[in-house]
């Protein structure tokens, strides 16, 4: 037996080269959340796919391309749209052995590499949900999105007419670019996505529910993104003992410090309780999606013999159920807990899949023109009907009549 581990460790390829099979994947370091949200300090290992041919220089690729200029330029804004005329640093080139994992957090051109992976990573994700290919919305008169990295001392982040740039928080440090923060780069990339998919109305959208709708979504989008990677979902699940009524990290976007937060899905408004500003009005619909992912991530828990608390007895868990019965009924100890992690974080992945896939497809059914949060509802329960959340669109149902959507 020894001798047949010895042969297992200590392999005849040990020291060769490693090369790299294309049909895998290409490798970049992409931080889940800024890097100076504690726990959150080093990047993860994630792989982007060929689906949209090589993965080249810049980086760049068929479907978007990274301009990184030497000086400041000032956001796009019509007639001035890409592609960008002035000098451009040294595009981010990989490794020898096809990968960018070798450009590491600091170097001149981590801030390309990390903003390419984070859009990418989103575009992946929708497109898995939906099962095709997503069109640009400013195609054909541009075939590929534009990545504008860093926009010195502009504190925002814009997507628009084939590009997609990036500046940074207030006071600028080493951490303060918005091309670190996966967050703020899924949210923009949301945006496109839905245009993409869901197009733009003929008239400005202000007698409907487009605008608001569009928060709501590219906030939803990156909380799906968020999920999809480990480092996220094993912190989360174990910061809080799989207690996701709670708040943690699934509640914070375009986080600028650990106290300060732009927007939250954690919230108990209703369609009564917010005014006409965009934001205020997308957080009922937001919320009702954070609601739905929470209770079908409950039930399978339940379904599946981890947990005695079935949500389906509650028409919505979260408002209905006293904060210290929530906590009563989902109490562990650490070491009962980890017993049931990998039970736990199956279910949030199920869960997270359920959802997205119930969302990203109910927009072939809607009409820019004519949108409301009401005839959104309707189309995502029966896409839901018609999908993976089938089991679950009463519960999701439930959920959205609780926030008086519809």
């Amino acid at each position: 037996m020894g001798a047949t581990v010895d042969a297992i460790a200590n392999s005849g390829d040990a020291g060769q080269k490693v090369v790299s099979d294309p049909l895998i994947g290409t490798r970049f370091l992409v931080f889940p959340q800024p890097p100076f949200i504690r726990g959150y300090e080093k990047p993860e290992v994630v792989w982007i796919g060929r689906s949209d041919g090589p993965i080249l220089a810049g980086p760049s690729d068929n479907r978007m391309y990274v301009a990184d200029p030497v000086e400041p330029k000032r956001p796009y804004a019509l007639p001035d749209l890409p592609p960008y005329p002035g000098v451009l640093r040294p595009p981010a080139e990989p490794g020898p052995d096809g990968h960018f994992d070798h450009i590491l957090p600091g170097s001149p051109a981590f801030l390309s590499a990390h903003s390419y992976a984070c859009s990418r990573r989103v575009l992946d994700i929708c497109e898995g949900y939906v099962g095709r290919r997503i069109d640009w919305f400013f195609e054909p008169t541009y075939d590929r999105l534009e990545i504008v990295p860093h926009i010195p001392r502009w504190e925002n982040a814009q997507s628009g007419f084939g590009f997609l740039e990036l500046g940074e928080s207030e006071p600028p440090t080493p951490t303060s670019s918005f091309a670190l923060n996966f967050d703020a780069i899924a949210h923009e990339m949301g945006h496109l996505v839905l245009l993409g998919e869901l197009g733009i109305p003929y008239g400005d959208g202000q007698d409907a529910d487009f605008f608001a709708y569009h928060e709501a979504v590219a906030d939803f989008i990156s909380l799906l993104g968020l999920l999809h990677f480990d480092t996220a979902i094993d912190r989360l699940l174990r910061r809080t003992g799989g207690n996701l009524l709670i708040h943690n990290e699934l509640d914070r976007f375009a986080e600028l410090s650990d106290e300060k937060q732009l927007r939250s899905l954690n919230n108990s408004l209703r369609t009564s309780d917010v005014g006409e500003d965009v934001h205020d009005r997308s957080k009922p619909f937001a919320g009702a999606m954070f609601d739905s992912l929470v209770e079908i991530y409950q039930t399978l828990l339940f379904e599946r013999g981890v947990t005695d608390l079935d949500p389906r007895r509650f028409s919505n868990l979260r408002q209905q159920m006293a904060p210290a019965l929530i906590e009563e009924n989902l109490r562990d100890s650490k070491y009962d807990y980890e017993k049931r992690h990998f039970a736990s974080k199956a279910a949030l992945q199920e869960a997270r899949d359920i959802v997205g896939e119930a969302l990203v497809r109910s927009w072939a059914r809607l009409d820019p023109d004519r949108l409301t949060f009401q005839g959104a509802a309707e189309a995502l329960l029966e896409s839901g009907d018609n999908g993976r959340a089938r089991p679950y669109v009463r519960q999701i149902e439930d959920c959205i009549r609780w926030r008086l959507i519809c």
